[in-house]
């Protein structure tokens, strides 16, 4: 059987058939490519692949920070600085209309800012914002795609994964990466929650406005205060 054919068998019949079993999607491909290359070589040599490549990716100095990254925002997690985040965004906007949803897009940012990954980002204010949000009466539409979009901001702001790899593939400094990428954060951050506002000009039914809160009670949630 000819290489390519093999190979649009794996990813067509193989691939999917290890999907149906709800298996992640990681170790899908890597069966499916160790299947692969052991077709098209020989086991041997798929055995020896699969250890070397391992090691030499679990090795890299560069990719050792992407895990760190990710424990860091699960500590912050555990230690409730994402609910305090969040208590900060929506003392300040939550009296507006669309305020809370404005507030989930602003502390997304600001977890994002931490842990750099866009699932654990969406998975922690999921759990912090949604909540709210249902209880204040916020359409689901809404409340839901303030979450996931806000999540993908980690893409941009430092310390983004993805600009990490970006930098060790293309030799570019990864600390001018992140430089580059503050202003462009900020930016769509903004845009984001003036998207928000807008939606909820016209539509004043999905994001009812929050309780007031008086200037002291603003100060009192800074971080620190």
């Amino acid at each position: 059987m000819e290489p390519v054919t093999i190979g649009i068998w794996g990813i067509v019949c193989l691939i999917l058939v290890l999907f149906l079993f709800n298996m992640p999607v990681g170790f899908a491909m890597a069966i499916v490519g160790f299947v692969g290359f052991s077709l098209v070589v020989s086991p041997e040599a798929a055995l020896t692949s699969v250890s070397t490549e391992m090691w030499r990716i679990f090795s890299s100095y560069g990719l050792a920070v992407i895990p760190f990254f990710i424990f860091m925002g699960n500590i912050c997690f555990q230690a409730g600085v994402s609910e305090r985040i969040y208590r900060t965004a929506h003392s300040w906007f939550g009296h507006v209309r669309g305020g809370i949803a404005m507030a989930t897009v602003m502390a997304c940012a600001g977890f994002a800012s931490i842990c750099g990954s866009n699932a654990a980002t969406a998975a922690t204010m999921s759990s912090v914002a949604l909540p709210e949000m249902k209880r204040l009466g916020y359409d689901k539409a809404l409340s839901s795609g303030c979450v996931a979009s806000g999540a993908t901001l980690g893409v941009v702001i430092p310390p983004s994964v993805v600009l990490i790899v970006i930098g060790l593939y293309t030799g570019e400094s990864i600390g001018r990466l992140f430089f580059a990428a503050v202003i462009p954060g900020i930016l769509l951050s903004l845009l984001l929650m003036a998207t928000v506002w807008l939606v909820c000009f016209f539509r004043p039914e999905w994001g009812p406005a929050g309780p007031k809160t008086t200037f002291g009670e603003k100060m009192r949630s800074l971080p620190g205060s």
